[in-house]
């Protein structure tokens, strides 16, 4: 049985406790993870350790020839020193291949990180004498859309702050994944609101600046609950406020909504736990939503609508239409409240 893959949480918690290996290799498609691992091994070493002992060098302009060199020196008033190489992605593999003879023979007072951010590795040789010589290897994987309630969830979690599953919901449409920015907005939220603090829609409306009726959580409330005149008014709201949600980020909360919707509608257990089961739910918070839709749409209904969110997406991203995003947006809210239920619909 495969070796479960090495989460970020648990990555950090070990540099953290200074439970340190010689041999690192970071690589993935989510950046900020790699960031925020470079962060931590950059402050491994005393302030008064770092001036001797830290080396950052960026791959593209470095002779890994001397890399190798500067990992073999001791230490100097410490007991390690830590090598950073960055935009390993950026490397020649040849050059990150001259570091294969050292992986295979690591000094243990080393720290050697090479990082490739956003890309895939290269350089066989040294991926192939660092796996065999045990080094760490951790691959950040991208956040995607279904994940991000819990992982904001979990977050303030650990912190030792509540979230209503609302208010979890609003931050995870009016940010998204931009996890830069998500943490940031969390880490205000905690320090503003404390630990032993519950997040709620209003404390998400007043410090993260999102409005707890006008969301993209509230309008894809109004569009299962198949109430136009709600779904309108925040479509308006939309437009007079530009900024306030992606248009990308309506488009995925939307089609997230009728792509689950149409889940539940062909599963065969359509109880509680059959349906969170087939939706990959862990809460039946969810499932309120998706039981409201069920009574107002078909199946043929949500294949329909399915049909124009993608249509409309492609369109509010300027592939064969110059219109307006906000009357497209308008479009589609009348689609989806009028859609017939035919298999092939004229719009």
């Amino acid at each position: 049985m495969a070796a479960a893959a090495l989460t970020f949480e648990a990555l950090s918690a070990s540099i953290k406790a200074g439970n340190l290996k010689p041999v690192y290799i970071l690589s993935g498609d989510e950046g900020y993870f790699i960031d925020e691992l470079v962060k931590l091994f950059s402050n491994v070493l005393k302030e008064d350790e770092k001036e001797f002992n830290l080396y950052t060098l960026f791959g593209p302009q470095t002779d890994m020839n001397v890399a190798v060199d500067i990992c073999r020196r001791y230490p100097m008033m410490a007991d390690r020193q830590v090598v950073i190489i960055k935009e390993a992605q950026s490397t020649d593999a040849r050059e990150l291949d001259k570091l294969a003879k050292y992986m295979r023979e690591p000094s243990p007072q080393t720290v050697l990180v090479v990082a490739f951010r956003g890309g895939k590795t290269k350089g066989a040789e040294m991926l192939t004498a660092a796996k065999k010589a045990g080094a760490v290897m951790f691959t950040s994987k991208p956040v995607y859309e279904n994940q991000l309630s819990s992982l904001i969830r979990n977050y303030l979690s650990a912190r030792g702050l509540n979230v209503h599953e609302k208010a979890a919901d609003m931050l995870r449409d009016s940010v998204g994944a931009n996890l830069s920015k998500l943490y940031n907005e969390l880490d205000k939220l905690v320090g503003i609101l404390g630990s032993g603090a519950t997040v709620t829609p209003e404390a998400v409306e007043q410090h993260v600046g999102v409005s707890k009726d006008y969301n993209a959580f509230e309008f894809t409330d109004a569009l299962a609950a198949r109430d136009g005149a709600k779904a309108m008014r925040i479509a308006g709201y939309f437009r007079a406020n530009p900024k306030a949600v992606p248009f990308p980020m309506i488009s995925a909360s939307v089609f997230g909504l009728f792509s689950d919707l149409l889940v539940a509608q062909s599963a065969r257990d359509k109880s509680e736990h059959g349906l969170m089961q087939a939706l990959g739910l862990k809460s039946p918070w969810g499932l309120k939503r998706i039981r409201l839709a069920m009574s107002r749409y078909n199946a043929w209904q949500s294949i329909e609508i399915i049909r124009a969110i993608r249509a409309y997406d492609a369109q509010s991203k300027g592939i064969n239409s110059r219109r307006d995003p906000f009357d497209m947006l308008e479009e589609l809210v009348f689609r989806i409240i009028t859609a017939p239920g035919t298999l092939f619909p004229k719009y």
